[in-house]
């Protein structure tokens, strides 16, 4: 089994703008099938950005507000800012388990089981991307996204959480061609939750991840 000690988890203080975290992605995950890097799980924050996966509709982007990005991450568009956790996950499933299903379905699991650390039930629904919850009103509400991609069998892009964005700024697209549900963050929970508190949830989390991807 490869444990946490293997990987490089690394937590970005400053804003990283997107075509630099995208570039550093391209490289890590080339070094990772290389066999030159370790790899590695990157918590970071975005400016105000929008960004379009392989599937993305450009009716669906309903603002220029903020730049736009394309992306070869599967899914649609999406919103990244301050007040965000996003994950960037670089993992190599051939040393692993090599089914992109299962690797999807324990990324997910980890963000419901992080979410669980502060009292948030969340859940994946079937046929619907993203991580869900219930707000107090009872709305069903998308409170994470998941969007990757894998190139040789190495992972690349990961999450996003919302701990206390500015949830107008999803306004400006239909999140993921999903429009009949609102968006949610912690802190319409009601949880004054710190980036670095979710971190250390994510990190108190990630064997369970990591034995679920490994091969059995």
């Amino acid at each position: 089994m490869h444990g946490p000690n293997d990987i490089e988890w690394r937590v970005s203080s400053a804003k990283v703008d997107y075509p630099a975290a995208l570039a550093e992605m391209e490289q890590r995950n080339a070094a990772v099938q290389a066999g030159e890097a370790k790899e590695l799980i990157w918590l970071l924050e975005h400016p105000p950005l929008y960004t379009a996966g392989t599937s993305s509709d450009p009716a669906e982007l309903l603002s220029q507000a903020f730049p736009v990005y394309d992306t070869g991450r599967g899914g649609r568009h999406t919103y990244h800012g301050p007040g965000q956790r996003v994950g960037y996950v670089i993992l190599n499933l051939k040393k692993r388990n090599a089914d992109v299903r299962g690797f999807v379905h324990a990324l997910e699991d980890w963000v419901i089981a992080a979410l669980a650390e502060f009292g948030v039930t969340a859940r994946a629904v079937e046929g619907r991307v993203g991580i869900w919850c219930d707000t107090p009103d009872g709305q069903e509400a998308k409170i994470g996204a998941i969007g990757i991609r894998i190139r040789k069998w190495v992972t690349m892009h990961g999450f996003s959480v919302n701990i206390d964005p500015d949830l107008s700024h999803f306004g400006g697209i239909i999140p993921c061609g999903i429009s009949e549900y609102p968006v949610t963050s912690l802190a319409q929970l009601g949880m004054a939750i710190q980036l670095q508190e979710f971190d250390e949830a994510l990190q108190r989390t990630v064997g369970g991840f990591l034995k679920a991807i490994d091969r059995t």
